[in-house]
């Protein structure tokens, strides 16, 4: 089940998302990181996420691993492991993401870690 609308969209402090599509078991997202940016180490429980560098390079952490993505490549995160997405260059880091599972919403994001103080607890 998804929560998100096509065309829903948020400004975060790290930069903002936008839902490109919703599909019955999916969402696709565009995602734009300010440069020096990071989202927070995060989980989710539901869904697993396939993140598409389109614009710049990422460094992302999956697991214990942490690589850079530069435009083209890509990454798997499976549901239930802490990932997060870094931009360290200069410009704005773009990332298409397609979230799969049986529920998909702002709901299901465990923050491990946040720049910003969004952490639970």
């Amino acid at each position: 089940m998804s929560h998100y609308g096509a065309g829903d969209s948020a400004e975060r402090p790290w930069g903002r998302w936008k839902v490109l599509e919703v599909f019955p078991r999916s969402v696709l997202k565009r995602i734009e990181v300010n440069p020096g940016c990071r989202l927070s180490l995060q989980l989710h429980h539901h869904r697993a996420e396939h993140w598409v560098v389109t614009r710049g390079v990422a460094e992302v952490c999956v697991g214990p691993d942490q690589y850079a993505l530069a435009v083209g490549e890509s990454a798997n995160i499976p549901a239930g492991v802490a990932h997060r997405l870094i931009n360290p260059g200069p410009g704005v880091l773009v990332v298409a993401e397609l979230q799969v599972g049986e529920l998909l919403s702002e709901e299901d994001i465990v923050r491990l870690s946040d720049d910003f103080g969004r952490t639970e607890g």
